[in-house]
């Protein structure tokens, strides 16, 4: 088994897709202040406070040609990575007797198959390096939610990949694991009324929603971790069942 990339006195790099979003934001930040080298991968229009010294990548990780981009240049700039986040994702709600087939592929492409295409790109690279982390950022509603099926079959399906690559790359010291950081204060529920909030609220022990920036925190202690693989962590306070 190779040495530990920070033993080596070896910079950390990582890449965060859907590095825009609010909870990508975050992580972007957290990983930054931790002297992270961050590859910030995005489709939308960067914050103007973006922090500086993040390099950001155009990547639309249902865009094959943007993925096998982002691969090469951090490849070539730095040659190695430590940290993979499949962060990206979208909200697709609806009951399935109204949910259109499109907006099923929507929710897979970018839940499930945009990951699956990332991480399938930047295998290579952790596999000659014999060392990585490849975080998944699920949901809790990958458990079953009314009128979010396409979404929870999703993250469902995200946390079995989850569970199954992390058996086959652990013999090459390549640790995966999947996050559910919880319902977020971010731009992805927003548009939500305020009582279904709060009923988000009230099914926490705590009473409250979780914070991107707390999410955050976890996921960069989980990064330096390096015997732990193939688990499934929730951020919130939600009791779920045991695994």
């Amino acid at each position: 088994m190779s040495t530990p990339t920070q033993s080596r006195g070896r910079e950390r790099v990582a890449l965060v897709t859907g590095a825009a979003g609010g909870l990508g934001r975050a992580l972007v930040d957290a990983l930054h202040a931790a002297d992270w080298r961050v590859f910030a991968g995005t489709h939308r229009e960067l914050p103007s406070d973006w922090p500086t010294g993040v390099a950001t990548v155009p990547l639309d990780v249902s865009d094959g040609n943007q993925i096998r981009a982002a691969a090469a240049r951090i490849e070539n700039d730095v040659g190695h990575l430590d940290l993979l986040v499949n962060n990206a994702g979208v909200a697709v709600d609806g009951l399935v007797a109204r949910l259109a087939p499109e907006d099923w592929e929507h929710a897979m492409e970018c839940n499930l198959d945009g990951a699956f295409r990332v991480t399938r790109a930047f295998l290579p690279l952790f596999v000659r390096q014999r060392d990585g982390h490849i975080v998944n950022v699920a949901s809790h509603a990958a458990h079953g939610s009314a009128g979010q099926s396409a979404y929870a079959a999703a993250k469902a399906a995200l946390l079995g990949m989850t569970q199954s690559l992390a058996l086959e790359l652990g013999n090459r010291n390549i640790r995966v694991n999947a996050v559910l950081p919880g319902v977020l204060p971010t731009g992805m529920t927003m548009g939500l009324p305020a009582a279904r909030l709060a009923e988000f609220a009230a099914a926490n022990s705590l009473g409250r929603l979780n914070d991107p920036a707390e999410a955050a925190r976890f996921l960069v202690h989980l990064a330096t971790m390096r015997n732990v693989s193939g688990q499934v962590f929730h951020l919130d306070s939600r009791p779920t069942r045991w695994a």
